[in-house]
């Protein structure tokens, strides 16, 4: 299938990001359920499920071009955002093999890759891009491998290396992140990382997914979804960006509610590296206005529950608490108590 890609959407300034009709019915809600509490919820990272965005590996979407071309914009300004310690290196091969491989499989009309020995040939039709490289020689190409291959795929992407009976944030490209910054987190053991969110460590929550990454296993990703809202559909709310992102929270009012608050989704991939051990941890961003959620029945009345009985830590945490309440508000004349099936899928092919 032959994506129709949407390269003139903008993240910043006037925010002219939008969902298809296709694009919201295959966002990646993420409430199975009419509560929610942060749990570990992995699962095995295989094609299916409730949204297409399971279907490959690494999910490419109409607005492919339009997140790729951020993501430069967002490296321009600040370099750091992508940094991988020197012990790495074969992480950084690792990562770009599996990327490039997921792509020409998965979305052969946009991506191919040919190898003739060490010998490699890389076409990505989408950003007009062909390269021939050497594999493991890191003169090759015109950046690292890491930050060469993830300059080109949707999302952010940290290496955790693996030693001590730990993991360790070791490296990362980190554009599109919610509110936390690689400059300050790299080197960080898995519960340093995790330190900030609320009952999950009194919960157990990630002793237990530790204990599950340590035993990770080649061939057998896993994924989870976490969530939060952002204002506007801006990618980029980086702790080192707040003053530019913080005070979007104070403009949003009963009127414009709908189309300034967007749930922000983070589809999160593990796979283990076949030479480095190391872990590649994905996490792909989704963005889609109350506006466009509420087009979905199920999705408007549960989105409208969750939040409404959101615990106070989460929604401080999440940093909902100046907006929540008009969200909920909005949303509240659309639900009728009705009861809504199990599962985040929309229930409905059209709007």
């Amino acid at each position: 299938m032959t994506l129709a890609f949407k390269p003139a959407e903008t993240f910043r300034k006037d925010f002219t990001y939008r969902n298809s009709e296709a694009g919201i019915l295959r966002f990646p809600f993420p409430f199975a359920e009419d509560t929610y509490m942060y749990s570990v919820n992995i699962e095995p990272h295989l094609p299916g499920g409730p949204s297409p965005a399971y279907d490959h590996a690494f999910d490419v979407d109409e607005h492919y071009v339009a997140e790729c071309k951020e993501r430069a914009i967002v490296l321009a300004e600040d370099p750091n955002r992508c940094k991988v310690l020197p012990h790495m290196t074969e992480a950084q091969w690792d990562t770009l093999e599996l990327i490039m491989e997921s792509f020409a499989k998965d979305y052969p009309e946009h991506f191919s890759l040919q190898k003739n020995g060490t010998r490699w040939s890389w076409e990505n039709r989408p950003l007009g891009l062909k390269d021939s490289f050497t594999f493991g020689d890191l003169s090759s190409l015109p950046y690292e491998p890491f930050e060469y291959i993830t300059r080109q795929a949707q999302g952010d992407f940290t290496l955790q290396d693996q030693r001590d009976n730990n993991l360790f944030v070791d490296g990362g490209m980190v554009t599109t992140q919610a509110d936390w910054s690689l400059e300050f987190d790299i080197g960080m053991t898995f519960h340093e990382w995790h330190g900030p969110v609320p009952l999950a460590h009194q919960l157990g929550v990630f002793d237990r997914a530790l204990k599950f990454l340590l035993r990770l296993q080649y061939g057998q990703p896993v994924r989870r979804l976490n969530w939060t809202m952002t204002i506007n559909p801006r990618l980029d709310t980086s702790p080192e960006n707040y003053p530019v992102w913080g005070p979007d929270r104070n403009t949003v009012t009963p009127e414009n509610v709908a189309q300034k608050v967007h749930l922000r989704v983070e589809l999160q991939t593990l796979f283990r590296l076949p030479r480095s051990n190391a872990i590649l941890f994905g996490i792909r961003c989704y963005l889609a206005s109350v506006a466009e959620l509420a087009r979905v029945e199920k999705w408007r009345k549960r989105l409208h529950r969750v939040l409404r009985d959101l615990p106070p830590e989460l929604e401080d945490y999440k940093g909902l608490t100046r907006y929540r309440k008009l969200v909920v508000d909005y949303l509240a004349p659309f639900d009728d108590g009705a009861p809504l099936s199990r599962g985040p899928q929309p229930d409905q092919t059209i709007l």
